[in-house]
């Protein structure tokens, strides 16, 4: 390979404003407007990296998304681990260092290792280090393993934006097809956001020719620029469309290079155009990966954009038309150009300049830093200090296969293409197969209507062509054939999984590792499909293709963190009436992610204050703010049916103004949250989730309403930032009530336990439901978040004439304790289902179905030695068990845990400790004594059912 840069020519470079910047350790000279990868190639370097497994010397192979080879770090002010050189702009200063490499990609030490191949085939990790103890070479290998290094230094330049946006269509990609695509909707008055990952619009157009109603390319791509941009349109340069998730939302990721971090854009449009383009795929041959062996159409970039010319003796191997074009050009600016065409019949004219040798391929390569010639099939010898190579075009349908689209192979087009339609999402250009410019504006203009339009362009120039003629790895070649570049995945490495019986593509994958690389197999996996359709005597379509999965591109985690950083990662949630708490002297600690009052007293001994504020409570009347518990409103006319659905019991047999207390358990039937749930009328419920679990309550029902249920079905509304709650709780709290005026009558006969009613305060609509959370008689009131602090001031100054106190969540642990009430996540861990909880009748009597119940059949649910929850008393006069100390038991001389202490506090009403725990088979062994062992102490408890306060429930109607 003998690059250098042309003295005049390179519409991307900007020749006033040269650059330097330093690859490996040598300066690297540039201009304004390259590439990493041009300006490498412009200075004449081959070797930018090393293959994963065997350190190979790697080359530029591409131009842009598609290359597999040149992996750099970039250092300087911002610190950026495996970029690619083809995608990453020069800079001057920039320090650039090759991956996988010690200490650079020309001199590399590993490089060693390709001679140990044969022992260190596919899937060799699987098999070999096994002896004598796998842990002697793995911190050795695991040294040698992964892609670039993390700079231990590395700061933060700020926080990513990200923004979410609506318009009528999406246009991925600025190439010609989206271009017209994007003119044409815009000229029919819809709003357009158009997007690509290139720094200027024009795909192809930038360095392959055009003529476009009459005019250059290039004035009909600053032409239609110009009417976007004066329409109002968005347009969104080196931005790539990353990914297309449920419901057409479609993540872009904006690259602003030295500037402010990437923005990430969540686009919901009407309608979404893919015009993303293809990307060329590479021949087999052996030796095929050395350096100066890259993509014709890349070459072509780098001629026209950079004025880069990639060698001087150059081969060009094709099986299609395209290779034509870069042939000639090549010649024009001087190279001595040798065609090599794998066809023998209907091929272009011969170019000028050019020497054509048709009907022959390539059989192998030769060089060892860099390709000094190829040998053909007829033995024939050719030199060379460059080739380039164009086995086809495969359409990038990535976006389109995420939405899930169906792709269908084409024999004339070697590839696969996009079958049936897919809501709201058409293809057009290159990604649906169009060869020739007539092609991409009949597509274009058909891409958001579905028929001809006056108004698309028209090509007026010469017409690409495609007469393409497979050529795909074949079995049993001999010689080194590469089909992954990045990942050393051989065609010898496809024949041996395939004698191994991993035939399935997913199993290929992941047996070889083909495709798994940064570059997600753009260039390999098509290749690899057909060896392996070649291997087991299939087609390529009934071989399949592997799961299109998002990111298409690397995106960076920032992008995704967003804001979502420091204390804004998990923002602290605050109570509508958080001010009024702390004027009263609260001591605020975050609970579930809320700040809430611990206990009232300021300064006082904490456990003091809460001691007396849970003993006061229990005699008189307590004052708590439960604004936090969950608020969701679940409705439409299959309200009922969705709520039998998530919850453990049945709902559904629920009257409207009554509440029931239930669970919602994960598919795996373990206990996700409880709660009660109130059903205000036929087609309207509230659930009234945990605190903590509010957000993932939230998600779960509309999850579940989207996967079940139609908008039309169930509506969720999550209200419980709206609304604060307000909880009147003790033997006087029905007495305190009377003293204001609700507008509704508190007689237990109207009212009674586990029951909703509805009245007013100051005018303001309240709703007041009767449950406890402390086993006495309770009341919570909801009203207006931001109308609740006069309620919640005459609540107190009522309440001085029965002398009620104000408790924070401290003291209301100590009072759910000592009912054997649970707090999930701490009174339950990742495997506690609802039988283990003492709630068994829905298991054994419900016959409908819900969230988790096959679950709660399988063996594991079934053990007799299951723990389960109990209360736990130590001897008159012991301290309260330490929370998360192990029930224990001795076997065979070895101490084995049977349980451990979920809850555990001194009662000030019983005067002794209470705790909870889950401990093996214990609901069978109340009154049974055990062991309880805590950082080496060990205790005596005695198993007990978990309610020790007032079994019967008297002080609920008291």
């Amino acid at each position: 390979m003998t690059a250098s840069r042309l003295a005049i020519g390179g519409s991307a470079i900007d020749r006033s404003r040269p650059i330097r910047f330093s690859f490996d350790g040598a300066t690297v000279h540039g201009f304004a407007g390259d590439t990493i990868a041009s300006a490498l190639l412009a200075g004449d370097v081959a070797v930018v990296g090393r293959s994963f497994k065997y350190h190979r010397p790697r080359g530029i192979w591409g131009a842009g998304v598609e290359e597999p080879n040149a992996l750099i770090d970039l250092g300087g002010p911002r610190v950026t681990p495996n970029t690619r050189a083809t995608t990453e702009p020069a800079r001057d200063g920039l320090v650039a260092k090759s991956v996988n490499a010690t200490p650079s990609a020309l001199a590399d030490r590993n490089a060693f290792l390709d001679r140990f191949a044969r022992f260190i085939p596919a899937a060799f990790y699987y098999k070999t280090f096994m002896w004598p103890d796998w842990h002697r070479f793995e911190l050795r290998i695991r040294a040698m393993a992964g892609l670039g290094k993390v700079d231990a230094d590395w700061t933060s330049p700020g926080t990513a934006d990200q923004i979410n946006h609506h318009c009528d269509l999406l246009v991925v990609g600025a190439g010609p097809a989206g271009l017209a695509a994007a003119r044409l909707a815009s000229g029919a008055g819809l709003t357009v956001t158009l997007v690509d990952d290139q720094q200027s619009p024009g795909g192809s157009l930038g360095h392959r020719a055009g003529e476009i109603d009459g005019k250059p390319a290039t004035a009909w791509i600053a032409e239609t620029v110009a009417a976007l941009a004066s329409a109002g349109q968005l347009i969104l340069p080196s931005t790539t469309a990353f990914g297309i998730y449920d419901h057409n939302l479609v993540g872009l990721n904006q690259r602003h290079f030295e500037g402010p971090p990437d923005t990430l854009w969540r686009v919901r449009p009407r309608q979404i155009v893919l015009a993303t383009g293809a990307i060329e795929r590479p021949l087999p041959f052996a030796n095929n990966d050395l350096p100066g062996i890259m993509s014709a159409d890349a070459a072509l970039v780098y001629l026209r954009r950079h004025a880069v010319l990639v060698g001087r003796r150059i081969v060009v191997a094709t099986n299609n038309d395209s290779a034509y074009e870069v042939a000639v050009a090549l010649a024009e600016a001087g190279a001595e150009v040798t065609l090599v065409d794998i066809r023998r019949d209907g091929t272009p004219a011969t170019p000028a300049n050019v020497r054509l040798a048709t009907g022959r391929a390539l059989a192998s390569a030769s060089g060892r830093l860099r390709v000094d010639g190829v040998t053909l099939d007829d033995d024939t010898r050719l030199d060379a200090d460059c080739v380039l190579v164009s086995g086809g075009w495969t359409p990038t349908i990535h976006l389109f296969g995420q939405a899930k689209g169906k792709l269908a192979w084409s024999d004339a087009r070697a590839a696969f293409l996009p079958g049936d339609p897919v809501d709201g999402i058409a293809v057009a250009g290159a990604a649906a197969g169009a060869v020739s410019l007539s092609e991409v504006f009949a597509g274009a203009g058909k891409a958001f209507t579905g028929k001809d339009n006056a108004a698309t362009p028209r090509s007026t120039g010469p017409e690409a062509t495609d007469g393409i003629v497979a050529a795909w790895p074949m079995p049993g070649s001999k010689g080194r054939i590469w089909i992954d570049y990045q990942n050393d995945v051989t065609v010898k490495d496809v024949e041996l999984a395939a004698r191994e019986n991993f035939v399935s593509v997913e199993h290929l994958k992941r047996y070889t590792t083909l495709g798994m690389a940064t570059d997600q197999g753009k260039t390999s996996n098509l290749p690899g499909l057909a060896l392996m359709a070649g291997i087991t005597g299939r087609t390529v379509p009934e071989v399949g293709t592997t799961t299109y999965r998002p990111p298409f591109t690397p995106v960076p985690l920032a992008s995704f963190a967003g804001a979502r950083v420091g204390e804004l990662m998990a923002p602290v949630r605050r109570l509508p009436l958080e001010t009024v708490h702390r004027a009263n002297g609260a001591v605020f600690q975050e609970y579930g992610g809320w700040l809430r009052p611990a206990h009232y007293g300021g300064g006082a001994d904490a456990e003091r204050s809460t001691q007396e504020e849970a003993l006061r409570a229990r005699q008189s009347v307590a004052l708590f703010d439960g604004s936090t518990l969950g608020k969701i409103e679940v409705i439409g006319p299959q309200a009922a049916a969705f709520v039998d659905f998530l919850y453990y019991n049945t709902m559904s047999t629920l009257k409207p103004g009554r509440c029931r207390y239930g669970f919602m358990l994960s598919e795996n039937g373990v206990v996700f949250d409880d709660g009660v749930l109130v059903r205000l009328d036929e087609h309207r419920f509230v659930v009234s989730c945990s605190s903590s679990h509010v957000t993932a309550v939230h998600a779960r029902l509309e999850e579940w309403r989207q996967d079940r249920f139609g908008r039309d079905a169930v509506y969720i509304h999550n209200a419980t930032s709206d609304m604060a709650t307000l909880t009147v709780s003790g033997p006087n709290a029905r007495k305190l009530l009377e003293t204001l005026d609700l507008g509704l009558s508190l007689d237990d006969a109207d009212l009674p336990h586990m029951a909703v009613g509805h009245g007013t305060y100051a005018g303001d609509e309240i709703r007041i439901a009767r449950v406890s959370f402390t086993g006495d008689r309770s009341y919570e009131i909801s009203i207006r978040a931001d109308h609740a602090e006069p309620l919640w001031a005459q609540l107190r100054q009522a309440g001085q004439a029965f002398d009620a106190v104000v408790i924070g969540l401290e003291a209301l642990m100590i009072l759910r304790a000592e009912k054997g009430f649970i707090v999930i996540g701490k009174d339950t861990d990742g495997t506690t289902l609802p039988h283990d909880l003492g709630v068994d009748g829905p298991r054994a009597k419900r016959q409908s179905e819900f969230v988790g119940r096959r679950s709660l059949f399988t063996e594991e649910a079934s053990r007799d030695n299951r723990m389960q929850l109990v209360g736990l008393t130590v001897p008159q006069g012991e301290a309260p068990l330490p929370t998360g100390a192990h029930g224990i038991k001795r076997i065979d001389g070895r101490l084995r845990s049977q349980g451990f202490v979920t809850s555990s506090y001194q009662s000030p009403t019983l005067g002794r400790p209470v705790a909870l725990g889950l401990i093996e088979r214990g609901a069978a062994r109340h009154g049974e004594a055990i062991d309880i062992q805590n950082l080496g102490k060990i205790s005596k408890a005695t198993i007990t059912a978990p309610c020790a306060f007032d079994p019967a429930g008297d002080r609920l109607h008291a």
